[in-house]
């Protein structure tokens, strides 16, 4: 992604000068003391055991929030020189980050470490051959579903999304008050993986020149399947994770959750007695034989222009990614790692607490994390399309209006923020 590396490389001339000039250890005999920004519940236990075992690089951890919560943060804090030495940030809004003169490039620290990544997955922190971070967790998508009502019901696991709408037809005629899924419009990251898993590229950049294209074909056939499972009352278009959706969850009348593999803890969250009851499998297919997934979710580990000390910034984040300590604390706390190291620990682990008889559930696991699609690339205004999404697609859902019409107003939002920031854009 050449322009996203040259406006980094010229706002790290103005704003990360004293980053790149800072030894990363400090004096001899002196402690380096680094802030470290992240979410979950995997992060203050890496933190502690850091600490630990590393006496001379001591690190403080502070939650700020997921998401772009913690993405415009970081914008805030490192326009005022004031980031934190580290932070997690997700794939989607890495690009925003290099863009905004907040993620270094840290290649000559992890270069060492690439090989322990699935390319897909290291291609996630890599731009134009550079890298702004280091992967921490992987979100390729799959199916978890409520395996029990499935077989109480004489449902099959779908393997394709054809397959999938004939199963939630036949959810709906086995049990009037049960739904297969839920079409979850505020959704912008499980939407994105399904066009991308169908073969869209919302943002491409050659050149210089950049290509917004939201309502190209793969991604209207995407919008076109829900809106037809929508309009035959075969899944529930509501938002995710209310009250009243975590009632019907508990229920057993919402069947899966096609997400990323974060899912199962989430639904453990709030659906803990229903342990034993649900099981994962591969996504569905968009063509039989392609196995192909795209991402919904995972992080990077970056180190920001704002740090003194970016070399022991650097060696902390790719403990926190590549270490074995870190996999097995990632793996306690409910996180797929994105290291290979760490995936082929999974396989000694115990499943998620939701599926504890799912014995192959690791191996599942590993085998989607290894297939999933490589290079796809974000925009730099991911938060812009984020928010447009939402409200066109909301606004669909209540007006009954078609779902592809909300991928073309989020592509306008989209395009006249890229030209109005000065960008070269044009439309696909």
């Amino acid at each position: 992604m050449t322009l996203i590396a040259a406006t980094a490389a010229a706002a790290l001339a103005v704003t990360g000068c004293a980053a790149t000039t800072t030894g990363g250890g400090g004096t001899e005999g002196e402690t380096v003391t680094l802030d470290y920004w992240a979410w979950g519940t995997a992060q203050k236990p890496l933190v502690d055991e850091w600490n630990r075992t590393h006496p001379d690089i001591q690190v403080n951890h502070t939650d700020a929030g997921g998401g772009s919560d913690s993405s415009a943060k970081l914008v805030t804090a490192a326009r005022a020189d004031s980031a934190p030495d580290v932070a997690l940030v997700e794939y989607n809004t890495l690009p925003a980050m290099i863009v905004a003169g907040v993620a270094a490039d840290i290649s000559e620290h992890v270069a060492d470490i690439e090989a322990d990544f699935a390319p897909g997955i290291w291609s996630q922190s890599t731009f134009d051959g550079a890298s702004y971070g280091v992967p921490q967790d992987a979100g390729p998508q799959a199916l978890t579903y409520n395996q029990a009502r499935f077989d109480e019901l004489g449902i099959d696991v779908p393997t394709t999304w054809a397959e999938f709408a004939e199963a939630a037809a036949a959810v709906r005629e086995a049990d009037p008050d049960a739904y297969i899924t839920t079409f979850a419009p505020a959704e912008f990251g499980g939407f994105a993986a399904f066009a991308q898993q169908a073969g869209a590229e919302w943002w491409t950049v050659e050149d210089g020149e950049w290509t917004v294209g939201f309502d190209d074909e793969a991604s209207v056939a995407v919008a076109d399947y829900w809106q037809d499972l929508i309009d035959r009352d075969l899944v529930r278009a509501e938002p995710l994770l209310t009250p009243e959706w975590n009632a019907q969850l508990n229920d057993g009348k919402i069947l899966s959750w096609p997400a990323g593999l974060w899912a199962a803890g989430v639904i453990n969250g709030v659906a803990a007695d229903m342990a034993g009851q649900w099981a994962m499998a591969p996504l569905p297919q968009w063509d039989e034989g392609d196995s192909a997934v795209a991402f919904q979710g995972g992080s990077a580990v970056v180190v920001t222009t704002s740090s003194q000390h970016p070399e022991a910034a650097a060696e902390f984040a790719a403990w926190l990614a590549a270490s074995e300590e870190a996999a097995r604390i990632q793996i306690q706390e409910g996180q797929y790692p994105a290291s290979l190291l760490g995936q082929e620990l999974t396989l000694e682990s115990d499943p998620p607490a939701l599926m504890p008889q799912q014995t192959d559930y690791w191996s599942v696991a590993a085998e989607i994390a290894a297939d999933t699609i490589p290079d796809l690339s974000w925009g730099p205004n991911v938060n812009v399309a984020s928010s447009a999404f939402q409200d066109a697609m909301s606004a669909a859902v209540t007006a009954g209006t078609p779902l592809r019409d909300a991928l073309t107003a989020t592509e306008d939002v989209v395009f006249d923020d890229m030209e109005t920031s000065g960008f070269t854009v044009t439309r696909r």
